[in-house]
C-alpha cells in the first residue's frame, strides 16, 4: 500500500491560516479552548493541534467547532 502524498507548502500554509482564524473567532467570542472542547466533545490536544495548523480536521469537526462557537462555518475558513 502506498503512502499518501504529503501536503504542499501552500496547503500547509492555508491549514495554518484556518487554524489561526479559528483561534481569532474563538477569542473574539471570549471562549477558551476548554469551553469549545466541552461543547464539541473534541479532546483538548486535538483541538489545539487544529488551531496550530498541525492537524487537518474533517468537515464534520469544523461544523461542530463553528456550532460550539456560535458562528457560520464560513467564519472559520474565510481568508
Amino acid at each position: 500500500m502506498s503512502r499518501p502524498t504529503p501536503p504542499t507548502d501552500q496547503v500547509v500554509a492555508r491549514r495554518r491560516a484556518v487554524g489561526e482564524q479559528i483561534r481569532r473567532v474563538r477569542e473574539y467570542h471570549n471562549l477558551s479552548q476548554r469551553e469549545v472542547c466541552e461543547r464539541t466533545g473534541i479532546d483538548i490536544a486535538s483541538y489545539s493541534r487544529i488551531e496550530q495548523g498541525h492537524a487537518s480536521p474533517l468537515l464534520d469537526t469544523l461544523i461542530r467547532i463553528a456550532d460550539a462557537i456560535g458562528v457560520e462555518l464560513t467564519e472559520l475558513v474565510r481568508r
